[in-house]
């Protein structure tokens, strides 16, 4: 089972939120900056990010990965043809949270 991008969220502690992840910020700017691999895929009509994280992965709960790696915030449906970016190594983009 994939990890999930909740394993790195804010916690709730007496009705106090502390602590936050910014992994998909990282994980933004580690592709842009080369320091994540990564390939690239256009979006076809019908084609759900957890459908590319099945067939890429293996396993469709890393679609959020691929979403903050491209930007494109946490919607699962994106439009036809917009550039994704899909980094090679999920350990190195679940590090960067860390």
């Amino acid at each position: 089972m994939a990890a999930s991008r909740y394993s790195f969220t804010a916690k709730l502690d007496n009705g106090n939120f502390y602590g936050t992840w910014n992994g998909g910020n990282k994980v933004y700017f580690a592709c842009e900056k080369g320091a994540i691999a990564y390939s690239t895929k256009i979006v076809k009509e019908g084609v759900r990010l957890d459908h590319i994280s099945g067939n890429v992965y293996g396993d469709p709960g890393y679609w959020w990965i691929i979403a903050a790696a491209s930007g494109i915030g946490w919607g699962l449906q994106v439009p036809p043809g917009t550039l994704l970016r899909i980094p090679t190594s999920v350990g190195a983009a679940l590090a960067l949270g860390r």
